[in-house]
């Protein structure tokens, strides 16, 4: 015997007798339309949610009017302003070398390499052009940038099948047990803090030839050749061997305090169009000499 119900017009609904009342909806307007999505339409190289972000910090305005609701309505043909502030310039790095398809940075230590999201008002690499490669916010030294994208893929390129040749130089707390080396340990990303990396037996294939150029009591100057391109590769490794990298606030937070993570990209060979290989070199900053005098 089948179920039985309580309410038969409910029964008859299920049953496809009777269709279900559709709720009504009112008719929208077709001359309005929301702010962030009129927003979007305006400035198309922002996503909704940075367009979002831009209308509740005030930067956004239609007709002349502050609107501090993203879902607004608001007539199709409103006068949109977005006003963004300016780029802070804080950081003003080196120019290397430049031509028509590169330009070459000395990038100073608290620099990033790339904006945060669709728009910072805080000065990157990324500013200048197409990025190629990148080094970390307290890492300076030598990074280089494409004008166009053709030249981005060409270099790129080189990055990916391991034709370019990078020279660091760091200071280390401690001294390495030995004073020339290669570190091979592989290395995955930490699941548990997913914007950083360790050590695994099942990670990719990390490579780090490292020499001691000069040391005092407390601290060891090096120079690592990097074999491959992993990310936080050089801080792990130095680390995970007993000689974490002097400020490295991520890989060795409780080391000494420092005013800078003390990691210097110092040259970059490369070939740049057309087809010139060239070793782009920047001299490590005084406070590293300082560091082990």
């Amino acid at each position: 015997m089948g179920k039985k119900f309580s309410k038969p017009e409910l029964s008859r609904k299920i049953n496809g007798d009777i269709p279900f009342d559709t709720p009504k909806t009112e008719k929208p307007d077709d001359h309005k339309i929301r702010f962030d999505v009129a927003l979007a339409n305006r400035f198309p190289r922002y996503s909704r949610s940075t367009i979002q972000k831009f209308i509740k910090e005030g930067y956004a305005r239609y007709d002349n009017q502050l609107e501090i609701h993203p879902r607004a309505l608001i007539d199709e043909d409103a006068e949109l302003t977005l006003e963004l502030p300016e780029t802070e310039n804080e950081f003003k790095p080196e120019i290397i070398y430049e031509d028509e398809n590169v330009i070459v940075f000395n990038k100073p230590a608290g620099m990033l390499s790339v904006n945060k999201g669709d728009f910072s008002a805080e000065q990157s690499i990324e500013n200048y052009g197409e990025i190629v490669h990148r080094l970390d916010r307290d890492t300076s030294g030598v990074i280089i940038v494409a004008k166009n994208l053709k030249t981005k893929g060409y270099l790129q390129k080189q990055f990916q099948d391991r034709k370019t040749h990078k020279t660091y130089y760091a200071v280390v707390v401690g001294h390495p047990a030995e004073a020339h080396a290669m570190i091979d340990i592989p290395l995955t990303r930490n699941l548990k803090k997913p914007t950083t990396f360790m050590v695994s037996p099942t990670g990719r294939e990390a490579q780090t030839e490292y020499k001691v150029i000069a040391s005092n009591d407390k601290y060891s100057l090096v120079e690592l050749k990097p074999r491959t391109g992993r990310t936080h590769q050089l801080r792990i490794h130095m680390a995970h061997i007993g000689t974490p990298i002097l400020g490295d606030k991520v890989y060795n937070p409780k080391g000494p305090k420092a005013d800078r993570m003390y990691l210097h990209a110092a040259s970059l060979e490369i070939t740049i169009p057309e087809s010139k290989r060239i070793t782009f070199t920047a001299e490590p900053p005084i406070e590293f000499l300082n560091a082990i005098r």
